[in-house]
């Protein structure tokens, strides 16, 4: 299990963390066909259930929309979801991993991240930063965590900010396979709420991989 640590300025802000850690087998034992047709039924609701979309009625008093707003930023799962929805752009495609984060984030509104626990270098501490802190974004750039923004450093950096993203280096890869979901917490945000979102996408994994070894955590 990812060795995951609190520092009292994370603690102190009262959010929840989730993790669920997971260890693909090889990608040639994969039952593709089966998760893509749970992937094409989970769309086909999701396209449902928001026929008549309008944004104030489904962010408007989403916790992370909030959050992202006192930063200036906004949502990337309202962006990714009014992509798919409105601008007609495919559901992302191509490693069943990822596709697993995103389809969870759509189908639930909660802000996940995905790293491959092998890159990562000892314990991973969260914390909150009083100050901009630069570390190497997702891709490849130089991008900085926020004051007061839930993030996590292991001992070569930053790996996550919940603003500004994952880092390159333990970032999703496509020879990664042993994988930490993360699950952020923002305020409102609450442990039941989380544990029913790690359930969900668990149970997007068994579909892809019955035999797939996972645990999660609630920090």
């Amino acid at each position: 299990m990812i060795s995951l640590k609190a520092d009292p300025s994370f603690t102190e802000k009262g959010v929840r963390f989730g993790v669920v850690e997971a260890l693909f087998p090889d990608p040639s034992t994969w039952d593709l066909e089966a998760f893509e047709a749970m992937k094409k039924k989970e769309l086909a609701q999701l396209r449902e259930e928001m026929s008549g979309y309008v944004r104030a009625d489904v962010f408007g008093a989403n916790p992370y929309n909030r959050y992202f707003k006192k930063y200036k930023k906004t949502y990337p799962v309202l962006q990714q979801l009014e992509s798919y929805l409105l601008k007609g752009r495919p559901f992302p495609s191509g490693n069943p991993i990822n596709e697993i984060t995103f389809l969870t984030e759509l189908r639930t509104r909660m802000l996940l991240g995905t790293h491959d626990i092998d890159c990562m270098h000892g314990d991973v501490i969260l914390f909150c930063p009083t100050e901009k802190i630069d570390f190497t974004g997702i891709r490849n750039e130089t991008v900085h965590c926020y004051p007061g923004d839930v993030t996590g450093r292991d001992d070569d950096g930053i790996i996550l900010s919940m603003i500004a993203g994952a880092d390159f280096r333990t970032c999703l890869h496509p020879e990664s396979s042993h994988i930490s979901y993360l699950f952020f917490g923002a305020p409102g945000v609450t442990e039941e709420e989380i544990a029913s979102v790690q359930e969900r996408l668990m149970n997007c994994a068994r579909v892809l991989v019955p035999s797939i070894e996972l645990e999660a955590h609630i920090f």
